[in-house]
């Protein structure tokens, strides 16, 4: 008995000893978990870590960043799953961040119509964009109004940030919420580092060539200015333009680019040989440039008011410019059967004129399909008279093509006669069949100058140019439309749209994202904007074997576990059955 006792005495005494070094090893872990921060992501596709630009961003906040997320109450399933990812994405910020705080706002909830209304109206005033939706509820169709948002504060300034990446083209909604899940640690983190900016880089736009007025590129200025400080600049021939002279000491100074990137948007005047020199060695001084070129002048108000029209070539005098960087503008017209359709009066009733759309081919939707930070997850862009980009040969530059026309698609060479009689002709589809055809590219490297051997006379005796042969490493884009930034104007009272919104089907296209995408790759230095590359794998159910199999699985799923856990507790007892029984012995 006494040494029955006295074994019994010794497992107590192993169990505390063991209980205590477990306390201690807890103990041990929680001590040092407050000083060594990590965290273990075990998905696949690492769907749950930040990536290295996003902490860093997240990190370096020294004060409150609010985020206050409409997206909450009785939402749809797929609603409710974007505000679940954005929920859990916050949660991923706040692990890295205690400056990081949220909250989730119910707009429905408010009882009082007008009030309601006031709300709308209040987040549509700053920058998000209502989602309409028709629910049926106990058999009750209903309108839903829902922003799928958020309003991100800091230190007294607030800046939207849209959740919901939209269909504008018959999209999958389950491709469209996926989308919209993928882009979100962009979205967000793009919007902390707005506001967490201290100096916003100064970018400029072109005039002085017949370029797209200030009215035309409204929507274009307003955009980028959350972002950047945005100038209209004139050359001129003034050598001072792009560039200022910087102080090195009090002996001697260097020139530098005033402006971080150029955007040239649809110029209809040659460029002289002095402003292109100007612009070169603004680019050899490490500017970056988006040059949105219409290689064939079209003119839609003559085909408006004639209903047809000559596409012609534009000389702009850049060809050679632009050759020497890697890329070639060609003559052409890219005709689409994946386009925009057209208003076209077709009848009157009374006073009241009666318009038809038909599907013009000339205005191709241009729906990205490569997997590149600037395109990834847009929705279709919307294009006008759209000619073709080819690269050429330019020693240590990458080229890439970043949009394209779609495969069903040919291009016809100018000049040629464009005529809306042949809206009411049926398309030959053997000719829509020889696309893609690539009609924006980006070049990143070194580039060489294209006056190396020919600087213009009257600037060759200049010193104070400091000419460059070799640029230093930067980067451009060349898309083969300038409308593709040019917002419309209300038909009624005039006043000038949202870029890549289109009044006469009331969708919004991918136009604006492209252009900010575009412009942040280009100046960007972070590399958050790498981000928007992420993929998201899309693991969905499979509803035809839902519908056959489904009552199968939700059985096996219910009474599986119930049946090991049974078959666990009778092992378990017939051990302890036979432990006891040899005891006994």
């Amino acid at each position: 008995m006494e040494k029955v006792n006295e074994k019994k005495k010794d497992i107590r005494k192993n169990n505390i000893i063991q209980l205590l070094l477990v306390m201690v090893v807890i103990t041990l872990i929680n001590i040092i978990s407050g000083y060594v921060f990590t965290r273990f992501d075990l998905t696949s596709e690492k769907r749950y870590s930040l990536a290295p630009a996003t902490k860093k961003v997240v990190k370096h906040l020294d004060d409150v960043m609010f985020f206050k997320v409409y997206l909450s109450g009785d939402l749809p399933p797929a609603f409710q799953r974007l505000a679940n990812e954005t929920r859990e994405m916050l949660d991923e910020f706040r692990a890295y961040s205690k400056f990081v705080q949220y909250q989730f706002v119910d707009l429905s909830a408010i009882a009082d119509e007008k009030d309601r209304n006031l709300a709308y109206r209040s987040l549509t005033e700053k920058g998000l964009q209502p989602t309409r939706l028709r629910v049926n509820k106990k058999g009750q169709s209903s309108q839903l109004v829902i922003f799928p948002g958020a309003i991100v504060t800091y230190r007294g300034h607030d800046t939207p940030v849209q959740l919901l990446t939209g269909s504008a083209h018959g999209e999958d909604p389950e491709m469209m919420l996926n989308n919209s899940v993928q882009s979100l640690e962009y979205n967000l983190a793009s919007a902390m580092s707005v506001l967490t900016r201290i100096i916003k880089p100064t970018i400029a736009i072109l005039e002085g060539q017949g370029e797209l007025s200030d009215m035309e590129t409204y929507d274009l200025e307003r955009s980028l200015s959350q972002f950047y400080n945005v100038e209209r600049v004139t050359i001129n021939h003034k050598i001072n333009a792009l560039t200022l002279r910087v102080k090195m000491d009090s002996l001697h100074s260097r020139l530098a680019n005033k402006y971080k990137a150029l955007i040239i948007a649809k110029p209809t005047k040659p460029f002289d040989e002095k402003d292109k020199f100007l612009i070169d060695q603004f680019i050899m001084r490490g500017g970056k440039t988006l040059w949105l070129i219409d290689p064939v002048y079209t003119p839609w108000d003559s085909l408006e008011k004639y209903n047809s029209t000559m596409g012609v070539t534009m000389d702009v005098n850049l060809e050679d410019m632009l050759y020497a960087y890697g890329a070639r503008l060609n003559g052409n017209l890219v005709l689409d059967m994946s386009s925009m359709p057209i208003p076209l009066k077709t009848g009157q009733i009374g006073n009241q004129p009666q318009f038809t759309f038909f599907r013009w081919f000339y205005f191709p939707l241009l729906t990205p399909t490569i997997n590149h930070p600037i395109v990834h997850g847009l929705n279709a862009i919307k294009s006008e008279f759209i000619s073709t980009v080819d690269t050429v040969q330019a020693p240590g530059i990458k080229k890439q093509v970043i949009l394209t026309s779609s495969p069903y698609s040919y291009t016809v060479n100018a000049p040629v006669l464009v005529d809306l009689e042949m809206l009411k002709e049926q398309p030959d589809e053997r000719l829509f069949n020889r696309g893609p055809f690539p009609v924006a590219v980006l070049l990143e490297g070194e580039f060489t100058s294209s006056y190396i051997f020919r600087i213009p006379p009257e600037l060759s005796e200049n010193q104070g140019l400091e000419f460059r042969n070799k640029s230093k490493p930067t980067k451009m884009i060349i898309v083969g439309d300038g409308d593709i930034v040019k917002n419309q104007f209300n038909l009624k009272e005039g006043y000038p749209l949202p870029m890549g919104y289109d009044q006469w089907t009331r969708e919004t296209f991918g136009n604006r994202d492209f252009i900010l995408n575009a412009m942040n790759y280009l100046t960007d230095e972070s590399g958050l904007i790498t981000v928007r590359s992420r993929e998201l794998k899309m693991r969905l159910l499979d509803m035809k074997k839902v519908e056959s199999e489904g009552l199968f699985w939700k059985l096996l799923n219910i009474t599986l576990p119930v049946f090991l856990i049974l078959v666990f507790a009778l092992v378990r007892l017939r051990i302890r059955q036979m432990k006891y029984a040899r005891k006994s012995i």
